[in-house]
């Protein structure tokens, strides 16, 4: 079998099924959501202020879900109750799209056909550029060329120029991390980055290097804090119990995973906000 690489920089052979998730984060804030979704990742720096994650992909390899799904799911929980937005890149044999998600807000996104045909809206290319403060002329040129029709460019090529044009947002990238890569390659390219780990051996280090002393409990990272956290983390719990409801209804885990991160940030922000502390 060839392993020549396509213009792109992907492997070769039949498409493959695959997704990142960048997010406008440092490591140490984006890890403790993800442990969240209880899906085995590689996390990594991905710029100054951004990091990737490099998901296993399971509920996309054994088939019970399409990784669009999925993955917008993931992108949607990892900014509950966070400041950063969540972009996510996927693919498959049939199509390939990103979707920024952004708090609360419902997720916009666009999708391209396997052979690059645009299948997506034009509004929604606009509103995507506009939440991440893209330059609204040079930036969303170059997004309006991804829009339009090019016989040379397929859906991985796409993408390719979706990341060119974050590179003006500070997104870099690790080399290897390839759209239109196997979940398989990408872990194998992920794990090649000095720095990237398991979002789970994060976990296991921040432990052992916690301080011994004690310590005022506070809010875990990446949760929001002041006067309003209280308004918040209800809101979250409220919102929480109907969307894991309706995902376990229609079998999705992406929307389980969201309303489960939900339930999770609501409990543990109004834990962290209603704890007694008597000593100082």
């Amino acid at each position: 079998m060839s392993t020549e690489m396509s213009p792109t920089g992907r492997r070769g052979g039949p498409p493959s099924t695959g997704a990142l998730l960048l997010c406008r984060a440092e490591t140490r804030s984006v890890a403790p959501a993800a442990r969240l979704l209880h899906e085995p990742m590689l996390v990594a720096g991905a710029g100054e202020e951004w990091s990737v994650l490099v998901p296993e992909g399971r509920p996309w390899l054994d088939g019970s879900e399409p990784v669009d799904r999925v993955v917008t799911g993931w992108a949607t929980a990892l900014t509950v109750g966070a400041s950063w937005p969540v972009i996510a890149l996927w693919w498959d044999a049939d199509r390939a799209g990103f979707s920024l998600a952004s708090g609360f807000r419902r997720p916009v996104g666009y999708v391209w056909l396997a052979n690059g045909t645009p299948a997506g809206e034009d509004e929604a290319m606009r509103t995507f550029a506009a939440r991440l403060g893209l330059d609204p002329v040079l930036d969303m040129q170059s997004l309006d060329l991804l829009t339009a029709p090019d016989a040379a460019a397929d859906a991985a090529a796409r993408l390719s120029g979706v990341l060119a044009v974050l590179t003006r947002a500070g997104v870099a990238v690790p080399s290897g991390l390839v759209p239109g890569d196997s979940s398989a390659g990408l872990l194998e390219a992920a794990r090649a980055q000095p720095g990237a780990r398991p979002v789970e051996e994060e976990r296991e280090d921040k432990q052992t290097e916690a301080p011994r002393t004690a310590a005022r409990p506070g809010p875990p990272s990446g949760l929001a804090t002041g006067p309003t956290a209280r308004t918040l983390a209800l809101a979250q719990l409220v919102l929480g119990i109907p969307l894991t409801i309706w995902g376990l209804r229609h079998r999705n885990g992406g929307w389980i995973a969201a309303g489960g991160l939900l339930l999770a940030h609501g409990a543990l922000g109004l834990a962290a906000h209603t704890t007694v502390r008597p000593y100082d």
